[in-house]
């Protein structure tokens, strides 16, 4: 069985959309609230990523799966405070492109690590 070419490249390209999304999370809460609702902010956004880290890490294809899944709502709010909220136009739009970035990139992991018989 051997893997596709693809999947290292594919696999440090999740992971590094998955720190960028992680660090314009706490970056952009810590900016726009008190520190009190920023700890709070940042538990509810970015707690859940980074308990899927180990996971990813191990190239758990479950944990990739949730990932996928787990960006689709990152996006939604992402995309909600791009149209909501003005003041935050650059934060939200950096985080929906990284949240998008892990959806391609767990989709792409997903295809690419799929064993293959040798031909």
């Amino acid at each position: 069985m051997t893997q596709h070419a693809f999947t290292q490249p594919a696999r440090r390209a999740l992971l590094a959309c998955w720190a960028l999304l992680v660090c314009l999370l706490v970056a952009w809460h810590s900016s726009r609230l008190q520190p009190a609702g920023a700890w709070v902010a940042i538990a509810l956004t970015a707690g859940p990523w980074l308990a899927l880290f180990p996971a990813l890490w191990r190239q758990n294809r479950p944990a990739h799966v949730l990932a996928a899944v787990l960006s689709t709502s990152t996006m939604g709010y992402a995309l909600m405070e791009v149209l909501a909220n003005r003041g935050a136009h650059a934060w939200a739009a950096a985080t929906l492109f990284a949240a998008f970035g892990i959806f391609v990139f767990s989709g792409a992991w997903l295809r690419f690590s799929r064993p293959r018989a040798l031909p």
